[in-house]
């Protein structure tokens, strides 16, 4: 059986095993696997919110008998006061949250699917994104460029200094991640579903010209420099930075290429 099919039928399963129970209200299916069940492939895993009644919430925690009885499970982690990362014997991987009716309100999630759920069960707004959402884009490219450039400004200073580690996080992470939430405003993203809580996730297909430029910018702990003149040249064409701060960085860079670290 296709691994996407097996993804869907867990699912169908697993709604059967809560049906049979007394304090069971629903069971919705996120991501991949949700409202997004096109996108689902051989890549995809489980992503679900089993909602209970209140008072047994606490006891489909501490006890995933109830889950074990859809398939065999291999591994689990409690990663959440309310969740769980599992791998079943077969190799499906998922991740899931049990919550009381009462908490559904205040949960922060995506667009959902309803599997299944009880006749009088009733929460119209359960399916809705909500939430916690963080913004991923920025609407300002003036904060996000000059972020972006003390990020790589520090990053590089760390790295001369010797601590490479803290400096490829600088400048592989902080300074590329202040990048990534302004593409958008020179690049027409393709219509592809965007993930609320990643922009990361399917960007090489959101941004295909941009993408082309992450190998320079993501050229490694030991090519850190690399890494920052990609950078430094692509702000250097979206933005009129900072000409004082852009020679000093220039600076650093000539520095970090030609000390062995």
């Amino acid at each position: 059986m296709m691994k996407v099919t097996r993804l869907f039928k867990r699912l169908d399963d697993l709604a059967v095993v809560l049906a049979k129970k007394q304090d069971t209200c629903a069971l919705m299916a996120l991501g991949s696997v949700g409202v997004e069940k096109e996108r689902a492939d051989e890549f995809s895993d489980l992503d679900f919110f089993v909602i209970v009644k209140d008072e047994v919430k606490q006891s489909y925690i501490d006890d995933l008998t109830w889950l074990s009885e859809t398939y065999p499970l291999a591994y689990f982690f409690k990663n959440t006061k309310d969740g769980f990362k599992i791998l079943f014997e077969d190799g499906i991987y998922g991740e899931f949250a049990v919550f009381g009716e009462s908490d559904m309100p205040n949960v922060t999630q995506p667009n959902g699917r309803i599997v299944w759920k009880r006749d009088d069960y009733i929460y119209q707004q359960v399916t809705q994104m909500k939430g916690n959402i963080p913004k991923i884009k920025s609407d300002s490219p003036d904060f996000a460029v000059n972020e972006a450039l003390t990020n790589l400004y520090v990053g590089l200073l760390r790295t001369l200094r010797g601590e490479k580690l803290s400096g490829y996080i600088y400048i592989e992470s902080y300074a590329l991640n202040r990048i990534l939430s302004i593409v958008h405003l020179y690049e027409k993203q393709e219509p592809i579903m965007e993930d609320v809580f990643g922009i990361e996730r399917r960007f090489e297909k959101h941004y295909p010209e941009f993408s082309r430029r992450l190998p320079k910018m993501l050229s490694g702990y030991q090519n850190i420099g690399i890494s920052a003149k990609a950078m430094l040249s692509y702000l250097d064409t979206i933005y009129p930075i900072n000409k004082r701060m852009k020679y000093e960085i220039e600076q650093l860079i000539i520095r970090v290429n030609q000390t062995d670290i």
